[in-house]
């Protein structure tokens, strides 16, 4: 060989050696998961825990049991305490409530699957076979939570009544960028870019942030279990890029009730996607909530609240 070539070779050798070390020790700085979540963690915790199919998951289901089920479902990495506002005056309006955290969020496990719609169809139907709940249930999803729920009940069509949709994601197949798509590159992007970023992130959902200190020091409690990153990533890449416009119109043409909410202010999902909903399934029952943004059954529950029990009673 060449000595140019020898010594090019030596220093793209020591380049490559250089930037792997900088990012391993980058990687390993940013890296906010210290902890496993285990049993002495969840002993402590309120709620429940239910081993299903694909690994543990944390629910609160209380109310009586002659009562309708309601199902909340929560969106892209908030945890079940989303519905902080929701559950309690469900379950004092007669209500038997169920609430869960997503396979690799809040204190659910996170496994080395992929986060696709099979996965979170899954979860649901174990968790509603393993309680023994049967009968027809009213579904209630928040953001990608609402896509989950038009998926299930687009899939199960029998097994829902109602179906109630705060500022849902309209998926309709966009591509997630190249460079999270990319191996290894997404994950350090994912760890050293997205991650120190995701609590500010979660003060865009709101209108009025500052009203909720403690929303925030929850969020973060999360990612320190080992997994959430990984989970958030693979259902970027299996799950927000999946094109579920027909599975709106299938609920659309199925006529079931509907209840659809929207913060006016939203910057996530654009108040503006509403219409596409609404195209999609005429039949629901819109009220556009001013002063909010993301999350208006959050900074409004004395608005949404009896609207979300009004639609289900008269359904």
């Amino acid at each position: 060989m060449p000595k140019f070539l020898k010594r090019f070779a030596v220093a793209l050798a020591l380049v490559i050696a250089g930037t792997g070390a900088y990012f391993a020790t980058n990687y390993a700085r940013y890296n906010p998961e210290t902890s496993d979540l285990t049993d002495a963690v969840r002993h402590r915790a309120p709620g429940d825990f239910i081993r299903l199919t694909d690994g543990l998951t944390h629910y609160q289901l209380e109310g009586p049991e002659n009562g309708r089920t309601v199902v909340l479902v929560h969106g892209f990495s908030v945890p079940y305490f989303l519905w902080d506002q929701t559950f309690d005056p469900l379950v004092q309006a007669g209500f038997r409530v169920l609430r869960y955290d997503l396979y690799g969020r809040g204190l659910s496990d996170r496994p080395d699957l992929r986060y696709d719609a099979g996965l979170f169809d899954r979860q649901l139907l174990d968790l509603l076979a393993a309680l023994k709940i049967s009968g027809p249930i009213d579904l209630v999803g928040a953001s990608m939570g609402g896509a989950i729920v038009v998926t299930f009940a687009a899939r199960y069509p029998e097994k829902v009544r109602t179906i109630s949709l705060f500022d849902p994601a309209y998926l309709a197949g966009d591509p997630l960028p190249w460079q999270l798509r990319t191996p290894l590159l997404g994950e350090y992007i994912n760890r050293l870019q997205i991650a120190p970023t995701l609590v500010a992130v979660q003060q865009e959902d709101f209108l009025h942030p500052e009203h909720y200190p403690g929303y925030f020091i929850r969020y973060q409690q999360q990612m320190q279990y080992r997994g959430f990153l990984w989970a958030l990533l693979s259902t970027a890449r299996h799950y927000l890029t999946r094109d579920g416009r027909q599975e709106f119109q299938s609920v659309g043409e199925s006529h079931k009730p509907v209840l659809l909410v929207w913060g006016k202010a939203d910057k996530d999902v654009p108040f503006e996607v509403s219409q596409a909903v609404l195209r999609a399934i005429p039949q629901a029952e819109f009220h556009p909530i001013g002063d909010a943004a993301h999350v208006p059954y959050y900074e409004h529950p004395e608005i949404v609240n009896p609207l979300l029990i009004s639609f289900m009673n008269k359904n």
